[in-house]
This record gives C-alpha cells, sequence and structure tokens, in this order.
C-alpha cells in the first residue's frame, strides 16, 4: 500500500472511527508526548499518511510498520494486536512508569455500569476466582449466576470482586477491588429491575437467573501510567496543533 494514497485521489469521505491499529498508533503517540510531524520524521513518512493510519481503516506494509514501531519506541507486534489472544501483561514495562492509588471516585468510575469482573469465593474445593458480567445498581455490584455454581457461593459471605483493564502495547493498566458483603436477590422483582438493567446475558449462556449483589464495605484502586517522554508542545506552537 502506498504511505501517501491520498495524493490524486478522491476524497474518501468522513473520518471513519479508524482501525485498531490506528487506536494503538494514536495512543502511543499521544503517551510518548509527539506530534504527528515529530512521528512522522522520524518514521521517514509525511504526516498526512500517518494521520490517515491513525483515522482510517489502513492497512500499512510492513516496512513502513517497522519504521513507525521503532519511532515509538515499541513493537509492531505491539501496534498491530498480535498478542491479543494471549494473556495481558507480557509486553515490555513502559519508560517511567507510574504506580498511582486511585481515589473513591475514580474507582466508582472506572467501575462503570456494566462489563466483566471476577469474584473471588471459597468454594468446597477451595478459593477460586471466577469472571463474571456484572452491573453497578444504587452502589452495589451485581452478578448473574446459578444455584450450585461457584459465583453462587459469594452469597452469604465477605468477598472481594475485582475489574481492570491491561492495555500491553501501552504497557499501563488499572484495577478495582471491591470488598463488600454478598447476598442473594430473593425478591422477584428485585431481580426485574436487574433483568432490565442487564445489557447482555451471561457470556456462559445457560440457565443463570440468581442474582446476586455485592454492596461494598471498601472500594480501592491502582492505576499504571506513563510518564510522557518529551515534553508537551507549548501552546501557541504552530509545528504543534
Amino acid at each position: 500500500m502506498s504511505e501517501n494514497p491520498l495524493r490524486g485521489a478522491a476524497d474518501p469521505g468522513p473520518a471513519s472511527a479508524g482501525s485498531d491499529i490506528g487506536r494503538r498508533v494514536s495512543a502511543r503517540r499521544e503517551q510518548l508526548g509527539l506530534s504527528r510531524e515529530d512521528v512522522a520524521e522520524r518514521a521517514g513518512s509525511a504526516p498526512g499518511y500517518l494521520q490517515y493510519v491513525e483515522e482510517r481503516s489502513a492497512n500499512p506494509g510492513i516496512g513502513f510498520l517497522l519504521r513507525l514501531a521503532n519511532a515509538l519506541e515499541t513493537t509492531v507486534a505491539q501496534l498491530s494486536g498480535e498478542s491479543v489472544d494471549l494473556p495481558p501483561g507480557t509486553g515490555r514495562a513502559a519508560y517511567h512508569p507510574e504506580l498511582l492509588e486511585l481515589s473513591g471516585d475514580e474507582c466508582r468510575a472506572l467501575l462503570g455500569t456494566h462489563g466483566v469482573g471476577r469474584v473471588a469465593v471459597t468454594s468446597p474445593e477451595g478459593p477460586a476466582i471466577v469472571p463474571v458480567n456484572y452491573l453497578v445498581a444504587e452502589g452495589d455490584v451485581a452478578f448473574r449466576t446459578a444455584p450450585g455454581a461457584v459465583p453462587a457461593a459469594a452469597a452469604g459471605t465477605e468477598v472481594a470482586f475485582e475489574v481492570d483493564h491491561i492495555d500491553d502495547a501501552m504497557s499501563q493498566g488499572w484495577s478495582v477491588l471491591v470488598v463488600g458483603d454478598a447476598r442473594m436477590v430473593t425478591d422477584p422483582d428485585a431481580a426485574h429491575v436487574l433483568d432490565e438493567l442487564a445489557r447482555t446475558t451471561p457470556w456462559a449462556g445457560g440457565d443463570r437467573a440468581l442474582w446476586v449483589r455485592v454492596t461494598p464495605v471498601r472500594v480501592t484502586g491502582r492505576r499504571i501510567s506513563v510518564r510522557p517522554t518529551h515534553a508537551p508542545p507549548e501552546a501557541g506552537d504552530p509545528g504543534h496543533e
């Protein structure tokens, strides 16, 4: 693919959401505090083509990807997402990482309203940590399971519930830990409300009509972020718009 597909070509129309590789390139560039012009110069390319890669569904050649990865101080595998099926955390540690404690408000914002998290329980076979689809309702964490399933063992006990996000390409991420008392939702009306709030059925499938609700006693979180290795552009600098 040409590194300047826009030259002499018709207007490709409004920018799309871009590709995964474009998202990773843009995030890594911003993490390093670099402009498109900076990265394009490092990679021996045109800023316009770099914009095309970041904003549209581009499919760059391996030669350009190698130069781009070098310019962004990362690897082609990380930019292209080749490690997507590997356990998270196999990437290299970032330059200048910081481990930050999250505030209560930040933790609650990251929990959001739904997603996939992990609940730690004591089962008949011993300690277990299992993933569950969850949602947040009135400050409580609620997940659906089946009677006799491992997550159902949480009911009636104090449990730990964890949700996180790991970005291998950026070597950063966050985690939030909720500790609280879990109970079964036995009121049919309350269970119906949770059914209505759920945006998806449990990924594990099957008949999982039992709701377990965890009322937080303690919510904590941490984030690994990366300090930019280059100073951000000064306001008004025409070369860094």
